[in-house]
């Protein structure tokens, strides 16, 4: 299967990329060797291969999830497009 600069611009459209010429010619030479390397990896069996999501062992990194009370409401109202008193005020969402 070859790929044409449509396929690349329907894969920028689903990437919401805006490409130039050059850069849709770009893309089509770097995808396509993209899938000639995916080509040759599908030769070799892989059914008993362990799937891995990371190549090195990683321990959970994630602090512990605590409430904190926050003193300066009025910063962050300050970004808010929308305010009610002390809260964001945003539209109606169930219908």
């Amino acid at each position: 299967m070859s790929l044409t600069e449509k396929d690349v611009t329907y894969v920028a459209r689903l990437a919401r990329l805006a490409l130039t010429e050059a850069e849709r010619f770009k893309y089509l030479g770097q995808l396509e060797r993209i899938l000639d390397h995916i080509k040759i990896l599908s030769k070799y069996d892989t059914q008993n291969i362990p799937a891995t999501t990371h190549v090195i062992p990683l321990s959970n990194v994630w602090r512990e999830d605590v409430a904190v009370p926050f003193l300066d409401t009025p910063s962050i109202l300050a970004n808010a497009p929308d305010r009610e008193e002390v809260y964001f005020k945003v539209k109606k969402v169930i219908e």
